[in-house]
């Protein structure tokens, strides 16, 4: 999806296009990589230097609630976000350079089973992020 897909998004559900939401949007539709709320408020003042943090959250709030970016859990307890996959997808991220790879199929039914039969739970959905380095940065 590319930004104007988003902002009519935004739009259709009420939303303002204010000059700032536009730029968080355009810096985090273009964006392969997982980034924090302080690295596109840093990005986005570039073009738009009255843009608050605040707006960078909230933005960021809202293209979530629309699912069109996901919540990235990274090991050093920051949050980030990165454009949503398109379907059921896993996902790949570089813990050097933030770059994001998802990819498809995983074979946890055996896995989701035994956990459910020893704790009781019914397990409805999951997630599931692995981290380490990607080709380019192996040698870091």
């Amino acid at each position: 999806m590319n930004s104007e897909t988003w902002l009519n998004a935004l739009s259709d559900h009420g939303y303002r296009l204010t000059g700032s939401r536009r730029a968080v949007v355009e810096i985090v539709a273009a964006s392969n990589h997982a980034m924090t709320p302080l690295e596109v408020f840093d990005m986005a003042r570039v073009t738009h230097p009255e843009l608050g943090l605040v707006s960078v959250y909230r933005t960021l709030e809202k293209l979530e609630e629309l699912h069109l970016i996901q919540r990235v859990h990274q090991p050093s307890g920051c949050q980030a976000f990165v454009s949503a996959s398109q379907g059921h997808q896993h996902m790949l991220l570089c813990q050097i350079c933030g770059q994001v790879t998802f990819f498809e199929g995983d074979d946890l039914d055996t896995l989701m089973s035994a956990i459910s039969a020893r704790t009781g739970y019914v397990i409805e959905e999951h997630w599931l992020q692995l981290f380490g380095r990607c080709s380019n940065c192996r040698s870091f």
